[in-house]
């Protein structure tokens, strides 16, 4: 995935002409303007659609023809029609974009030209008081609304409020960075200190508890970046950063439109959630969502909303909790949702979580790493596919499945998450508590159908050092019904052909734990055990002591000649959803 935060480059390759799009320093020879008389037409729009160029240095008197560009984009979005492109030249434009009945628009970046939607203003006028520094008449005054109701207060239920009481300011979505360096908001000036600032709405003050003497302060002055109201609408190369939306507000991009497409985008340092998709048919492609307050990105009603080469890393840094929503990217109440090739990495918090009757589900080929939570967690949802992924180091459970049917666990590779995978069925099907059930297609809200094949789940020794607290009541495979109804078989969860490593014999101490209805589920130390006790693993092997696999995450060679008697053949209609050939014996990802 190519990374940038400007200055770093980042283009994609459309076409066999190999014509590169915005986001990066490189120059392009494909750029070469048209008749400056005539706006140009592009061969994928309609015959008469019409090329609008902006630039910094426009004006929006003009017609927008390539000498004579438009100043904003607004204007241009004004001036243009359905079908019509909107080419954007190099620079940063401080614009909130709203985009309504023009199906179609093209909203680009110029060739070989890097271009920021920028939610911040510099704040120049600095007076030193104490120790401390204040800028005078900032009147910026965000709603601090914590949860997705305007003026509602936070939930006070466990597990249900947004704001954690160690971070009291999560909700305000006021922002500063000095010379690029985030500021931490407090709530008063007798709380400042070096690193941290303070916004007084009653004196319409911003104060500072780092000297800003030689330095660029900029702080975020407006909320959202664009909503997108416009089906088919193409947004490309475009960087949308350091906006101000309120949890409310969603996002600092919405997709309220069927059929969007994102290409080439970043959404970073926004106080938020950076991209909220709410309708059908939305394609992210090479997206980055970066370093956002609460989330990268959410969906709610997105069917067949498909994720590609998608990276969301270091997000909630406003460390809201964990639940209702934070970190990476959720998902709910969606239908033939794919995410393919992405990365869902160091988010504090779960890294991807589709919940609340997500139906449909392909996770293919990606990696979950190091995320404060979860890294991927299924939950009241169903009818999924789990596979060819890398599911490492994530803090809570590597995978996470919770009163969900249907799911195909194939070709994963856990390494060092507190558990490898945790299916767990509660008794919310019985008391569903107000939560959204799909009318068309309904789920049980029972765990049933877990299929766990061909995955590596190893735990190395650098594990042991970095979390002892569990250990001891800790495992590789969890399989748990806290209603006490069921037994793992009775809730048709089945595993053959896996792997199971661990560094040695107390770490952990249970490679299995397997429900059984009201009493205390069963502990395996060994595979063995398991099979013999359960009829499960036939050919599942363990391993204590040297990792199975290398620095990279692939099985050593030792591990992959044993591929055949250990690995089970991929089904034919798995290998028809997923691109493999049926009867292909592989262990754990094809990816590292």
């Amino acid at each position: 995935m190519r990374k940038w935060a400007a200055p770093l480059a980042v283009a994609v390759l459309l076409g066999s002409g190999g014509l590169a799009y915005g986001l990066t320093n490189a120059d392009s020879s494909s750029d070469a303007d048209p008749s400056p008389d005539v706006a140009v037409s592009l061969s994928s729009g309609p015959p008469q659609a019409r090329t609008i160029h902006v630039s910094v240095d426009g004006s929006d008197r003009t017609t927008g023809v390539a000498d004579r560009p438009m100043r904003t984009i607004e204007a241009a979005i004004k001036k243009a029609n359905a079908g019509d492109t909107i080419m954007v030249h190099a620079g940063t434009y401080r614009e909130e974009l709203k985009v309504e009945n023009r199906p179609g628009l093209k909203l680009v970046a110029a060739p070989g030209e890097q271009v920021w939607l920028d939610g911040s203003v510099v704040v120049p006028d600095w007076t030193e008081d104490g120790g401390r520094w204040v800028s005078r008449e900032w009147t910026n005054d965000f709603d601090s609304s914590p949860t997705y109701s305007w003026g509602k207060p936070d939930n006070k239920r466990a597990g249900w409020s947004f704001v954690n009481a160690a971070h009291p300011m999560a909700a305000h979505p006021d922002q500063v960075w000095v010379d690029g360096e985030r500021q931490v908001q407090v709530s008063s000036r007798k709380n400042l200190v070096a690193g941290s600032f303070f916004v007084d709405t009653v004196e319409d003050e911003l104060w500072l508890g780092t000297d800003p003497t030689g330095r660029t302060v900029t702080a975020s002055a407006e909320t959202r970046a664009l909503r997108v109201r416009s089906a088919g609408m193409v947004i490309r190369g475009i960087g949308f950063r350091r906006y101000s939306p309120s949890v409310p507000h969603m996002g600092t991009v919405t997709i309220e439109a069927p059929g969007v497409t994102l290409e080439n985008v970043v959404v970073s340092d926004n106080a938020t959630t950076g991209i909220h998709v709410l309708s059908s048919d939305v394609k992210l492609v090479d997206v980055d969502l970066e370093r956002n307050g609460m989330m990268g990105m959410t969906a709610t009603g997105a069917d067949n909303l498909r994720l590609e080469r998608v990276s969301s890393r270091y997000n909630n840094l406003e460390q809201f909790n964990q639940s209702p929503a934070a970190g990476g990217a959720k998902v709910g109440r969606s239908r033939g949702v794919i995410v393919q090739d992405s990365v869902f990495a160091d988010n504090l918090a779960n890294g991807l979580w589709f919940d609340e009757s997500v139906i449909g589900i392909k996770l293919l080929n990606s990696r979950v790493l190091d995320n404060a939570g979860h890294g991927v967690s299924i939950e009241i949802s169903g009818h999924a596919i789990v596979m060819g992924n890398v599911i490492a180091r994530n803090r809570e459970n590597g995978l996470k499945v919770n009163d969900a049917e249907d799911v195909q666990i194939w070709n994963n590779t856990f390494v060092d998450n507190n558990r490898s995978i945790n299916v767990v069925q509660d008794d919310r099907d019985q008391n569903p508590r107000g939560s959204y059930v799909d009318p068309d297609s309904p789920l049980s809200w029972k765990t049933q159908g877990v299929a766990i094949r061909n995955n590596i789940m190893a735990r190395t020794g650098s594990w042991s050092q970095r979390s002892q607290a569990n250990q001891s009541r800790n495992c590789l495979l969890c399989v748990e019904d806290f209603s006490g109804r069921w037994n793992a078989a009775e809730m048709d969860v089945t595993a053959l052909g896996n792997v199971y490593q661990r560094p040695g014999a107390a770490s952990p101490k249970w490679i299995v734990v397997w429900a059984r209805r009201a009493k205390d589920p069963h502990v395996f130390r060994t595979v063995d055990q398991f099979r013999r006790t359960v009829h499960q693993e036939e050919t599942g092997v363990m391993y204590s002591g040297t990792s199975v696999l290398t620095k990279n995450l692939r099985p050593r060679p030792a591990l992959v000649r044993l591929t055949r008697t250990i690995a089970q053949p991929i089904p034919e209609e798995l290998a028809k959803q997923t691109g493999h050939l049926a009867g292909t014996q592989h262990l754990g990802s094809w990816i590292s």
